[in-house]
């Protein structure tokens, strides 16, 4: 039986009226936003007529999305991947790479929070909830991930200092954050958003090439105890946590400068990353 923190977090009110790009959202199609495009696209029908932006739904009437039926959800899943070096986070096959759906192979259609690039590797959080993915990903809430970095040559204090007060890349300067040295070459480093190729480009700044990048936890849902290619499903104490941590988040757009607004929204496509 669920408590009443998880009750609170994933039952849903089936019974009543929901705006669309929410009822979208929670069928595991994508997020709200990507919702709302797809309706301003005219690629929505509600009961065979198009569907207009911000309109509601109600149970049993038949939502199409590009012409396949959208169905909700009724059990939330939330899996922990390790993304192995290669893995695409992507479902545009046209560079015949693998995907992480396709790595994974689970049984329900998943959506990604937040992309590791394919260079990249860790900790890769899918979900066929699109609140919990509007709700981590959106960079007003402050939700942290944290990677560990290789470069191709020793790093110093000054690096090290510079790369927490901000870097100056993709027409805004990042936030600061927390970096800690772990070895000759290596460090890790906090972020609390999430621009295009970000600590790549951080590094590129003052002159270091990263040759290895593991994100390593996303807020309290950590990668150890994953090899390489496994995932595991968030349960428990972990998924109990992660609810309290989000329960007083926002799960609209992106907020921020404008021009880092932009920046930001940039990671939700293509091949891009960390």
């Amino acid at each position: 039986m669920r408590g009443p923190e998880e009750r609170e977090f994933t039952d849903r009110d089936i019974n009543g009226p929901v705006r669309l790009n929410k009822y979208i959202s929670e069928c595991g199609i994508c997020s709200r936003r990507e919702a709302d495009r797809l309706i301003g696209a005219g690629e929505v029908t509600v009961d065979g007529s198009i569907a207009v932006s911000g309109m509601k739904v109600l149970p049993g009437q038949e939502v199409k999305v590009k012409g396949k039926l959208a169905v909700r959800e009724e059990e939330m899943v939330i899996l922990a991947f390790h993304k192995p070096a290669g893995v695409v986070c992507t479902t545009d096959k046209r560079w015949g790479d693998v995907t992480a759906e396709e790595a994974v192979g689970y049984h329900k259609r998943l959506f990604y929070v937040g992309r590791l690039d394919k260079d990249s590797e860790g900790l890769l959080l899918m979900t066929n909830d699109g609140e919990i993915l509007n709700k981590i990903m959106r960079a007003g809430n402050y939700h942290e991930k944290e990677y560990e970095v290789t470069v191709d040559k020793p790093i110093d204090g000054k690096f090290l200092e510079g790369m927490e007060k901000g870097v100056p890349i993709l027409d805004t300067v990042t936030r600061p954050c927390r970096v800690r040295k772990l070895g000759k070459n290596r460090f890790s480093i906090i972020l609390t958003q999430g621009l295009n190729r970000q600590i790549r480009r951080m590094c590129e700044y003052f002159g270091y090439r990263v040759t290895r990048l593991v994100r390593t936890r996303v807020m309290n849902i950590r990668l150890e105890g994953l090899k390489s290619g496994e995932y595991r499903e968030v349960t428990g104490s972990e998924l109990s946590c992660l609810k309290s941590m989000l329960k007083d988040s926002r799960s609209g757009p992106p907020s921020g400068r404008p021009g880092q607004k932009r920046k930001i929204m940039q990671k939700t496509g293509g091949r891009n990353g960390k």
